[in-house]
């Protein structure tokens, strides 16, 4: 049995879920400005819902950007203590790879562009195919991520689904369709039940990092991260 522990706090969602052998449990929240609270209780909550503790698990993953900056942080540094506390290997997942799976469970459409609203006019960009296969999910980056302008854009040769906040930028990145896109999922927010789907294919591959390396992509290259001793809790 493969048990992975899943967070996210990338946007104002909050979410932590259990992947038990493909079995997931998840709480998920729209919380803004409220991580640094809710983040360790959620955990706590999840795992005695399972009746499972830090030692029963496999690995930790996370969401681990491109997103809000505060909100990176605060995960990294919580998967960092936790997996330094109980000595367990770490799975970063692409939050815009979730927000594909997600896009590909709720409609079954394979291709998807994600996009989160970086602010300053520019989106954070993905393009991701997803399928499933023998019951396990397989996902293959198709565009690679960047944060970019939308109208500095050129047009796409591959049809693409939209999915996440990034999608407000909608008039524009249609046009860089070959065809109007039949879903637009703007609303959808990534989830630590699609990173601990993710992390359990990553995992099952040895695609994992230690504690110490366990950093959030910013893809912006003035924000840099200094590695660091983990810090839980209120800064």
């Amino acid at each position: 049995m493969t048990v992975i522990l899943a967070l996210d706090t990338s946007t104002p969602a909050c979410s932590v879920a259990l992947n038990i052998d493909g079995v997931v449990l998840e709480d998920f929240r729209m919380a803004p400005r409220l991580h640094n609270d809710l983040i360790l209780p959620m955990v706590d909550q999840v795992l005695e819902q399972a009746g499972l503790t830090l030692s029963d698990l496999d690995a930790i993953a996370f969401g681990c950007g491109p997103g809000s900056f505060t909100g990176l942080r605060i995960s990294a540094g919580v998967v960092q203590g936790l997996a330094f506390g109980a000595d367990l290997p770490v799975v970063p997942v692409s939050t815009l790879a979730a927000l594909s799976l997600e896009g590909f469970q709720k409609t079954g459409r394979n291709n998807w562009l994600a996009a989160l609203d970086a602010r300053m006019g520019e989106i954070y960009m993905g393009g991701y195919s997803v399928n499933k296969i023998e019951g396990r999910y397989e996902i293959e980056a198709l565009i690679a991520e960047c944060v970019v302008k939308p109208e500095l854009l050129s047009s796409f040769s591959t049809q693409f689904e939209g999915v996440g906040s990034g999608w407000c930028y909608a008039d524009v990145l249609t046009q860089l369709l070959p065809n109007a896109p039949e879903h637009i999922l703007t609303d959808l927010a990534p989830r630590a039940a699609c990173i601990a789907e993710l992390a359990l294919l990553q995992f099952n591959r040895g695609n994992t990092v230690s504690a110490y390396d366990a950093v959030p992509t910013y893809l912006r290259d003035e924000i840099s991260w200094e590695k660091q001793a983990p810090r839980i809790g209120k800064r």
